[in-house]
């Protein structure tokens, strides 16, 4: 397993934070790859060298595929064995399991090695866009590890294409309001983690366990809360991140954009997990030809990237049948229920995206969940309900409503909206409001993993 969070927070983080200030310039890139690979290291030995090869593979990819093109030959050989020896790697790992259940062979059970679907994806959109030539190939295999092994988004994104960057890896600088957007993106992305995503996780887990029957209250408020966690989850690890990419000088892309304000499944998409959105579409989706050959293969390349896109998320059939689902919607948006949306109030379009998107939560979560979550699903319609007391629940929802009220406004953009115009009519008040506020969601996040041992990471797995 990975050290503590406060390990990482107390111990490893300020090393790491003081040896790189303290690194002469041209050895930083090099301490940053040893950094990573420590950090690597510390959640499984056993996988380094799979880390390593990658590396290693890669960056002999990208060499030969220029090597290739100065003397006139295809550069498609050492694409192909690129993007191919990444996907076998990939499916050994990752699909052995599901495809040798399916045709009765014996599985092998192997732990997911952490991060590999980020790292992968990350090695291949390298080689891709130094055939493409909107990247030069790098010939500095430090340089390179670097970029693989950036330990801020390692193991759970956002997935960082090589040419976003390219010029940072050759040099950048550091400063005071980098550090400043840094600390507080850092500080944001962890209060979002522990004090929003883990009591919410705690709660719905307990929902899921607990006393009363299989009523319509209990599968919505789980459902609810399973949507909150997965988001402030995902988004706090982002912004984290983000936050310390900074501080080492890198610029990130942010990876959602309030996803849960959206009026269309389409819109989610734009706003949820960006930079795998934006993967796929740059190497996939458009390669196949996009929307550019017709409505029918349009709608075949969305099936093929979905379906991708679903089982990039896990090696399980609910995983497909997310991807599968979320196509559905798109195609039917695509095809006529746009514009029926465009006609319609702006709080009813808001309520379709929301059930489509909780709808689509419900098949995520569904791995190993057997009849249970099928009751859920029925509860959620008024089918299969039983008998039992909704007192117990009742009375979560009343204690946990104040969290739930600040999880609902925290989706939405209102409280960045308020800090700005409180920072703009009193500006010599916004350093110190800042550090006070970085301050304080230290200390509470600190206090809060030291009393609670619940703390997972859902995109780990991932």
């Amino acid at each position: 397993m990975l050290f503590s969070s406060l390990e990482f927070l107390y111990l490893f983080l300020p090393a790491a934070l003081l040896g790189y200030v303290l690194c002469p310039r041209r050895w930083k890139n090099g301490l940053l790859l040893a950094v990573s690979l420590v950090f690597y290291g510390l959640g499984g030995l056993s996988y380094l060298p799979l880390m390593l090869l990658t590396i290693a593979a890669n960056y002999t990819f990208g060499l030969w595929l220029a090597a290739v093109r100065r003397k006139g030959g295809s550069p498609r050989i050492p694409l192909v064995a690129a993007v191919g020896s990444n996907l076998a790697l990939l499916a050994f790992f990752k699909y052995y399991d599901l495809f040798a259940s399916a045709v009765g062979l014996s599985t092998l059970s192997l732990p997911l090695p952490i991060g590999i679907s980020f790292y992968t994806f990350q090695a291949m959109s390298y080689v891709i866009d130094v055939y493409r030539e909107d990247a030069h190939a790098q010939k500095n295999f430090v340089t390179f590890g670097t970029y693989v092994t950036l330990f801020p988004q390692l193991i759970a994104g956002p997935i960082v294409r090589y040419g976003e960057v390219e010029q940072e890896l050759k040099e950048r600088r550091i400063t005071r309001e980098q550090v400043t957007a840094g600390i507080s993106a850092f500080c944001v992305g962890l209060s979002k983690k522990v004090l929003l995503a883990n009591p919410a996780g705690e709660l719905a887990e307990s929902i899921l366990e607990g006393l009363g029957g299989n009523t319509a209250l209990r599968a919505w408020l789980w459902l609810i809360l399973y949507a909150f966690q997965i988001y402030y989850d995902f988004s706090g690890y982002s912004d984290m991140a983000v936050g310390l990419g900074r501080l080492f000088g890198f610029e990130f892309p942010q990876n959602f954009r309030y996803p849960y304000v959206s009026k269309s499944i389409t819109e989610f998409w734009r706003r949820w997990h960006i930079t795998l959105s934006t993967w796929f579409r740059e190497y996939v989706y458009i390669p196949l030809g996009g929307n550019r050959r017709g409505r029918w293969r349009t709608y075949r390349n969305l099936l093929i990237t979905w379906a991708l896109t679903g089982l990039w998320h896990g090696a399980a059939w609910n995983f497909l049948g997310w991807g599968l689902y979320f196509f559905l919607l798109l195609a039917m948006e695509k095809a006529f229920l746009g514009k029926i949306l465009s006609r319609l109030p702006p709080f009813l379009c808001h309520l379709y995206a929301l059930l489509g998107i909780l709808i689509g939560w419900w098949i995520f979560s569904a791995d190993g969940g057997g009849s249970e979550h099928l009751r859920l699903l029925g509860a959620l319609f008024g089918v299969g309900i039983t008998g039992g007391s909704d007192g117990w629940i009742r009375y979560e929802l009343l204690r946990n409503a104040p969290m739930l009220l600040l999880m609902a406004v925290g989706a939405t953009p209102l409280p960045v909206t308020l800090w700005l115009r409180l920072t703009r009519r009193r500006p010599n008040v916004e350093g110190a409001s800042r550090l006070l506020l970085c301050l304080g969601s230290l200390i509470l996040c600190t206090a809060y993993l030291v009393d609670s041992g619940y703390n997972p990471f859902l995109y780990f797995r991932f």
